[in-house]
């Protein structure tokens, strides 16, 4: 789908390589097939249409990300695959079994199990801004049965796009979206909280991004050993005004710390009145419907013996 979300004045030595672009999204997806970035870049040196260089997979990357905010490049057709989005119980089961019992199992699980979040009134995320730190945010995420997600850096347009679509899914459905951020403290880190905010807005989620590390309190509670400012980041003056010289990253926490702030700040946005009633109600319902689904397995085993 190519939907616009700025204008931009295109060279025509640009627009002609985003025809190419086109051409070349076109017939992968007519194949059946989506590209990722790296892919595109490849197919683009084969034809020789661009060098190999990585100013021009860097300015391939530029070029793509300018055309889908334009509406002229399908935003569906180059995904990111080193950014995965891990969902919680209640986001995503998978594609139903071709089995049918598994089907009719699968069917009693998802709807009379208890999906931690079903009935809260906030749909919770946490986004760090290192992969290295996955696990260290994902046991704490699972703890709380909430979805996360490793932006590795500055989080792609992709990345932050389909992020976007999920949001507005969950604002739909009258809950109120929190994204739960971690990330270094110095220059490139505090802007990439500052970006997330502006592109999720940009694209029409509604989200409010609570960045709980790493911030100034924690360095003076924790006192990690700093390191200079890059002074080659665009952002360098600006920070060294505001913060001085010294730059903290987010690893320095330990683990423990990292678990605690990020499940204090989960369960700020739980009820667990509400998920009480929601047990309840749900394991009432089970008793009334299992009696059917009972019936319809025993029918399909006697249909199978």
């Amino acid at each position: 789908m190519k939907e616009k979300f700025r204008d931009n004045a295109f060279r025509k030595n640009s627009l002609d390589q985003i025809s190419l672009i086109n051409e070349i999204v076109e017939d992968y997806q007519r194949q059946g097939y989506d590209l990722s970035l790296r892919q595109l870049y490849y197919q683009l040196v084969a034809g020789g249409h661009i060098e190999n260089s990585e100013k021009s997979y860097k300015n391939i990357g530029t070029l793509v990300g300018n055309g889908r905010l334009a509406g002229l490049i399908d935003w569906n057709a180059i995904n990111d695959r080193t950014r995965i989005f891990h969902a919680n119980s209640g986001d995503y089961h998978g594609p139903c079994s071709v089995d049918v019992r598994s089907a009719v199992r699968r069917e009693i699980e998802d709807c009379f199990g208890n999906h931690t979040w079903s009935r809260q009134p906030f749909h919770v995320e946490v986004w760090v801004e290192k992969d290295a730190l996955s696990e260290v945010i994902a046991a704490a995420a699972e703890e709380r049965d909430v979805a996360y997600f490793a932006c590795r850096g500055f989080a792609s347009l992709s990345a932050l796009y389909e992020a976007a679509e999920r949001l507005k899914c969950w604002r739909d459905e009258g809950k109120d979206c929190v994204v739960i951020y971690l990330g270094d403290h110095d220059p490139s880190g505090l802007e990439m909280t500052r970006d997330i905010a502006d592109k999720l807005s940009m694209f029409g989620a509604v989200a409010d991004i609570q960045r709980i590390a790493l911030n100034l309190d924690q360095i003076r509670e924790y006192n990690p050993p700093p390191n200079p400012a890059k002074e080659t980041d665009s952002r360098f003056q600006g920070y060294v005004e505001r913060y001085g010289p010294e730059s903290w990253e987010l690893d320095a926490l330990k683990p423990q710390v990292l678990h605690r702030l990020i499940v204090e700040k989960i369960s700020a946005y739980y009820d667990d009145g509400i998920n009480a009633e929601n047990i309840k109600e749900m394991e009432e319902h089970r008793r009334e419907q299992w009696d059917k689904y009972s019936k319809i397995l025993a029918l399909i085993d006697e249909q199978t013996a």
